[in-house]
């Protein structure tokens, strides 16, 4: 049997974590992200794709090619979040399951980061754990993708 596929998306700066605003994001880099996404993914017997683009079309590209592809998607799309309703539109396009995460509480941050335009259509958001926001969104998009959920 195959393990399930979940696409790990990330958007706009993500590829500069560590280096970008340590104070606020810390100094995770995105290799550790990815590190911590894979043994997450290991431990809960399903597989990943994880992608970085600081592209809008490309990150609605990867939604579209996630439908009939993946079982799930984990989505930090990053400053999009709070202005895309192309990936919105992407999104409610598909029937893949999607998980919004962050790696800060974006309601504890400036005003407009409150809003976040995906959260209309995803299943869940996690913020605000670092990134234990990817470890658990993993683990939560695992458990909704079991049999007879």
């Amino acid at each position: 049997m195959t393990a399930p596929l979940i696409y790990v998306l990330n958007g706009p700066n993500i590829n500069f974590l560590g280096i970008r605003e340590p104070e606020i994001y810390g100094t995770l880099s995105m290799a550790d992200v990815k590190d911590i996404c894979a043994k997450s993914a290991e431990a809960c017997s399903v597989a990943i794709d994880f992608r970085q683009s600081n592209h809008e079309g490309v990150l609605v590209d990867w939604i579209q090619e996630a439908h009939g592809r993946a079982a799930g998607i984990v989505l930090n799309a990053g400053a999009y979040t709070h202005t895309s309703i192309a990936i919105l539109d992407a999104l409610r396009s598909i029937t893949v399951p999607c998980i919004e995460v962050h790696l800060t509480n974006v309601q504890r941050r400036e005003p407009y980061r409150h809003q976040s335009y995906l959260g209309q259509e995803v299943v869940g958001i996690i913020a605000g754990f670092g990134g234990d926001s990817y470890r658990l969104a993993i683990d939560a998009m695992a458990a909704l993708l079991k049999p007879g959920r």
